[in-house]
C-alpha cells in the first residue's frame, strides 16, 4: 500500500530526517529493493543500517533506520528499534486496511505445509474476492508479517498471512500485529520441537493462533491430527474441521492418482460434493487443499466456488516440484526445508510411483526434538518402501555421509528412475538439484 515517510514517523514515534516522500511498500533486503519501495534496516546477524546507501542506489524511496544512522542518500526515519517499529507499522496499517476494504485476515500455522497452504488459500479466495494478497515467500516472522501487511494493495479484501514459530508466545505476538479472524492449523509435527519440549509443546505454541481468534472468527483445524483437533477447546471462535476423517466438516476422498503422484479428490461439505486436483503431488497436498477450501467456506464461499481455485495455486522453487536432469533422471525437488512429517510425506510420493528404482538424497533435519529417533524413522520408512537413501553430508540415516560430488557419482552409477532431494535449510540440498539439472 502507499505510505509516506511522515506517516511512518508518526506511527513509530520516529524522527523524519529529510523530505516527506511516498513509498509503495517495504523491503528488508537491500539486494532485492525495487524502485519506490521503502527500506527497513533490520539489525540482526548483519546490521541493515550498513546497507542504506545500497538501497538508495537501487531506488528506495526512504529508509527506516536506527537512531543516528541516517544517510544523506535518501530520506530516513530514525527509530529506537527498527523491528519494533515495523511491528507498530504493520498493526496500524492493518487497521487502516480494515477501515478501507479488508474483510478477512487468514492466519496459517503448522509444523509443515504452511507455505503451500498459503498458496492454496490465495488461489481459493481469488475465485471469490476481487483482491487477495499473500506474500510471495515464507515471510512468517516478526519482520515478514508486517511487511506482508504493508505490501498489500490498498483495496485488498482478503489477506493471507503465514505464521511461523521457534518458541512460545511468538505466534501470539504475530497475532497482535495481524489480528486474524480466521486461523488455520495444518498439523503438529516436530519442527522446532527442540525449543519447546517436543510435539506437546509445539501444539501449545501453534494453538496461540486459535486462542487469538475473535468470537465471531473461524478456527480451521485438521481433524486427522489429534493435537490439532484438540485445539477446538481453546477458542471461542466457530470451529471448521478438514481431513480424511468422517468426522471432518470438509472431508476428502482421493479418486485417482496419476503417474506423477498428482491426486484428484472429491471434497464434501454437508450435502455438497465437488472434485479438484492440486498441481503438486502427494496426498498431503490434498490435505492442504482441504484446509484452503475450508478457509473459503469460512469466508462465505460455496464449496463449488471454492474448489475452482484448486489447481491454480502458485508453485514455489524447492517445494515438491518435478524437474528433469539432462540424463533423463526425474527429480522431485523438495529441497526447501524438512522435518519428519514432511519427509515421510515426500517419500510416500515416490514410494507410490510405478517405477523400479527410487533414490532419496536427504540432508539432516534440524531443530527437531529427538533427532536420532526421527532420522531413524525416516530411514526405516525408506527401507520398507525400497527407497535407497543417500545421506548428504550426514550419517544420521544410517548410511555413510556423502559429499555433493560423491552423491552425483552414486546416482550416475545406479541410474535410478526417480530421486527425491530434501533436507532442512541448513543442509542446502538444493546444491544437488542444481548440479543434476
Amino acid at each position: 500500500m502507499r505510505i509516506t515517510a511522515s506517516l511512518v514517523a508518526n506511527i513509530t514515534g520516529g524522527t523524519l530526517v529529510g523530505n516527506d516522500v511516498e513509498a509503495s511498500g517495504l523491503s528488508f533486503d537491500s539486494r532485492a529493493i525495487k524502485p519506490g519501495v521503502a527500506f527497513v534496516a533490520i539489525v540482526a546477524e548483519r546490521d541493515g543500517n550498513d546497507f542504506v546507501d545500497s538501497a538508495a542506489s537501487k531506488g528506495a524511496a526512504f529508509a527506516i533506520v536506527s537512531r543516528g544512522r541516517s544517510s544523506a542518500a535518501l530520506p530516513c526515519i530514525e527509530v529506537d528499534d527498527t523491528t519494533a517499529a515495523l511491528a507498530l507499522l504493520g498493526r496500524a496499517l492493518r487497521e487502516q486496511l480494515r477501515a478501507q476494504s479488508l474483510q478477512h485476515v487468514i492466519g496459517i500455522t503448522g509444523s509443515a505445509g504452511k507455505t503451500t497452504t498459503k498458496n492454496f488459500v490465495r488461489a481459493v479466495l481469488q475465485a471469490g474476492f476481487s483482491s487477495v494478497y499473500a506474500s510471495e515467500a515464507s515471510l512468517n516472522n516478526d519482520i515478514g508479517v508486517p511487511v506482508t501487511i504493508t505490501d498489500a494493495p490498498d483495496d485488498v479484501e482478503a489477506l493471507v498471512i503465514e505464521m511461523g514459530m521457534r518458541g512460545f508466545h511468538e505466534i501470539d505476538r504475530l497475532c497482535g500485529i495481524a489480528a486474524p479472524n480466521i486461523g488455520i492449523v495444518t498439523n503438529v509435527g516436530d519442527a522446532h520441537g527442540d525449543r519447546v519440549g517436543g510435539p506437546d509443546g509445539i501444539a501449545i505454541a501453534k494453538g496461540e493462533l486459535i486462542e487469538a481468534l475473535p468470537s465471531d472468527g473461524v478456527a480451521v483445524l485438521n481433524a486427522d491430527d489429534e493435537r490439532v483437533n484438540a485445539m477446538a477447546s481453546r477458542t471461542a471462535a466457530r470451529v471448521l474441521t478438514f481431513g480424511r476423517s468422517h468426522n471432518a466438516d470438509v472431508r476428502y476422498e482421493i479418486t485417482e492418482t496419476d503417474e506423477d503422484g498428482r491426486c484428484t479428490a472429491d471434497f464434501f461439505f454437508k450435502d455438497q460434493r465437488a472434485s479438484a486436483a492440486p498441481m503438486l503431488p502427494g496426498e498431503h497436498m490434498v490435505i492442504n487443499a482441504a484446509a484452503a477450501i475450508a478457509a473459503g467456506l469460512a469466508c462465505g464461499m460455496t464449496l463449488s466456488n471454492a474448489v475452482k481455485g484448486i489447481g491454480r495455486e502458485e508453485l514455489e522453487t524447492g517445494r515438491m516440484c518435478w524437474l528433469e536432469a539432462v540424463n533423463g533422471l526425474r527429480i522431485l525437488d523438495d529441497s526447501y526445508n524438512a522435518n519428519e512429517h514432511s519427509m515421510l510425506a515426500a517419500l510416500q510420493v515416490i514410494a507410490d510411483l510405478p517405477v523400479k528404482t527410487r533414490f532419496a538424497v536427504l540432508g539432516a533435519m534440524a531443530e527437531i526434538f529427538d533427532s536420532e529417533v526421527a532420522h531413524r524413522r525416516v530411514a526405516d520408512f525408506a527401507q520398507a518402501n525400497k527407497i535407497t537413501v543417500i545421506g548428504l553430508e550426514t550419517d544420521l540415516y544410517g548410511t555413510p555421509a556423502m559429499s555433493v560430488e560423491e552423491t552425483l557419482k552414486e546416482l550416475a552409477f545406479h541410474h535410478p528412475h526417480v530421486v527425491l532431494v530434501k533436507g532442512s535449510r541448513s543442509s542446502k540440498t538444493e546444491r544437488v538439484v542444481h548440479e543434476l539439472i
